[in-house]
């Protein structure tokens, strides 16, 4: 999980450093993790640098970090790597999850750069 997650957020300053050269504005992109909440198979210290980067990241205002367990997950080392709480998804709701993935992201492509959106309720999922 750890190296997974230090892959995605390299590859999110890869892409942002494109747009940077081409001139083109874009909005904080989003990094949405599903997973049984607990790293496994890898050194520990891989999942702290995880953990350090993530936070570092929204701290300022990089990504935004939005963790969901599955059944019976992890809930704490979930926790421990996510700023904002992370929730869990409800049962096998995969669908309802993913259509307010579309909508929120539709919501946030609509808006203005650095703009305040408002998401709705995420009623696939408990906290």
């Amino acid at each position: 999980m750890g190296s997974a997650v230090i892959k995605a957020l390299d590859m999110i300053e890869a892409r942002k450093a494109v747009y940077k050269e081409n001139g083109i504005s874009y909005y904080r992109p989003w990094v949405f993790l599903i997973t049984d909440g607990a790293p496994y198979g890898e050194d520990a210290g891989i999942f702290e640098e995880a953990l350090r980067r993530v936070h570092a990241d929204e701290e300022n205002k990089r990504v935004a970090f939005f963790g969901v367990g599955v059944e019976n997950a992890d809930m704490s080392a979930l926790g421990r790597l996510c700023m904002r709480a992370p929730v869990k998804l409800n049962g096998l709701n995969f669908v309802d999850m993913f259509v307010w993935l579309s909508k929120s992201a539709g919501a946030v492509a609509a808006s203005q750069v650095d703009e305040m959106v408002v998401l709705p309720p995420p009623g696939w999922a408990s906290i």
